[in-house]
């Protein structure tokens, strides 16, 4: 498979996961509110997937280009560790420099009154899906096509219930449902970007492979630990948020052998 070949496929399979995103917006026609329960359980279910994916599609992928290119497991298990602690302290600093809101507890990021509260919440998704795209682009790394597909399709279910979520959270305060749906839809166009950008990063360039993978990893796994868990886990739903990211990473785990 030749670079050109994996930048296409990065940017057609992230373009595809971010359609999870838009079917899930469009829920927004159909249902007049999620509670608190049923919302902390979907994003749970997407946290789970994206945990699991982060290890089966990331993490292994880049600790195996690790040990192959550097000729050692140790060498391997290093770098993905290093690309990991990256991707997650470039999140961490996004997150305290960008004016962005939670759906529950609120505002963070540097404080800046000329923004909108429409455009926090914007912030805050692209923050959250621009990874996602990265990590479906970066997952073709070295032509591995399985690879690629499972993480964009389990990606892609793990949009639904997010974008779901994200436009009856706009339409509660206040949003119509005609701009909460596209507002959630235009939040997953961020995802073909990063597919584009991830694929170029790793098609012409070996060395960057496991680099790119774990760096990912890393974002991703900042986004479930920093935003999800605690915005699930502080509703009274501790244990349907922790059975529906376990029942998700289980789903995604399965979705990865067998496409894999």
């Amino acid at each position: 498979m030749d670079s050109s070949s994996i930048v296409l496929a990065g940017f057609i399979a992230s373009a595809c996961a971010s359609v999870g995103t838009a079917l899930g917006s469009l829920g927004v026609f159909f249902i007049q509110s999620l509670s608190r329960r049923l919302e902390d359980g979907l994003l749970s279910l997407a946290a789970g997937i994206m945990l699991a994916a982060t290890f089966f599609s990331l993490l292994l992928p880049s600790i195996e280009y690790g040990t192959a290119l550097y000729a050692s497991d140790i060498a391997g298990a290093l770098v993905a560790g290093a690309g990991v602690l990256v991707g997650a302290f470039l999140l961490f600093f996004i997150h305290q420099t960008v004016p962005h809101e939670h759906f529950v507890s609120g505002r963070d990021g540097a404080s800046d009154k000329q923004l909108a509260r429409i455009w926090l919440f914007v912030i805050a998704i692209t923050l959250h899906n621009f990874p996602e795209g990265l990590a479906v682009g970066v997952g073709f790394a070295g032509g591995e096509m399985a690879n690629g597909l499972s993480l964009a399709l389990g990606i892609g279910i793990q949009n639904v219930p997010e974008g779901l979520a994200v436009s009856v959270a706009l339409m509660s305060v206040g949003y119509s449902r005609t701009k909460s749906a596209t507002i959630g839809i235009a939040s997953g166009l961020v995802e073909p970007v990063g597919g584009l950008l991830g694929a170029v990063a790793v098609s012409g360039a070996e060395v960057f492979m496991p680099w790119a993978l774990a760096f990912s990893a890393g974002a991703m796994l900042f986004i479930i630990s920093d935003e999800i868990i605690p915005e699930t886990h502080q509703n009274g739903n501790q244990n349907i948020a922790t059975f529906s990211l376990i029942i998700g990473f289980v789903v995604m785990m399965l979705l990865d052998i067998v496409l894999g």
